[in-house]
């Protein structure tokens, strides 16, 4: 894609205004929160401007004064799951690693993305929309990349000993697994809910503490580097 394909892409994405007002705020928040709700209702394909305003109780002339369009919407969602994503990751990452157990960390890792994967409203046609639609392919690479570099990082203060392209193998690794499972955990109700949740910390455990101290794993060469 050529520079100025990039840019008339990116500005298709960009909000009408910055909120800088309270009032644009609230608005902002109102719309991002309406469009999660309508995406549970109604799924990605049938959600449009026009039902989003109707929602609102605006005109959808009014409605584009904040995004030219719904894939600017879903952009701004998409954001704003990355923006709690990261305050999560961080907020682990100021802990004590050195000195917890894996079992302790994983079990802490779970407890955290859980949280941010229940706060998004609409999240699994909002993610299968990051995969699948080219104006917002960038930020399932950033969340990726995001989610992978903390882990990395993470696994070498608990004492992994592993290469750099086999600790990117299990941060991957990792990222898929979570993402795959935490989304059945946060559409489960009670016990099916925290059942599943255990199972997943096991499975985490079991997949890392078996390699973590593989300072020469074999057939490393056959391993995608990072």
């Amino acid at each position: 894609m050529s520079n100025t394909e990039q840019k008339k892409r990116k500005s298709q994405l960009t909000p009408r205004r910055e909120p800088v007002q309270a009032r644009a705020r609230e608005r902002t928040r109102q719309i991002l929160d309406t469009t999660g709700r309508l995406l549970e209702e109604v799924g990605l394909n049938d959600l449009t401007t026009i039902l989003i305003a109707k929602e609102l109780g605006v005109s959808v002339g009014s409605l584009y004064h904040y995004f030219p369009n719904k894939h600017a919407i879903l952009y701004a969602m998409g954001e704003q799951w990355l923006a709690s994503m990261t305050a999560a990751l961080e907020e682990l990452a100021q802990q004590d690693l050195e000195n917890v157990s894996l079992q302790a960390f994983v079990a802490e890792l779970l407890e955290r993305l859980v949280a941010v994967y229940r706060e998004q409203r609409g999240l699994l046609p909002l993610v299968q929309a990051m995969w699948g639609i080219p104006e917002l392919h960038e930020l399932d690479e950033r969340h990726d990349e995001l989610v992978i570099n903390h882990l990395t990082d993470m696994f070498k203060r608990l004492g992994f000993v592993c290469p750099p392209n086999e600790m990117n193998r299990l941060a991957r690794a990792t990222l898929e697994t979570c993402h795959a499972l935490v989304l059945v955990v946060v559409n489960q109700q009670g016990v099916r809910s925290r059942r599943t949740q255990e199972d997943l910390q096991q499975m985490l455990f079991t997949l890392l503490d078996s390699h973590r101290e593989e300072s020469r794993p074999a057939g490393l060469d056959d391993v995608e580097a990072p």
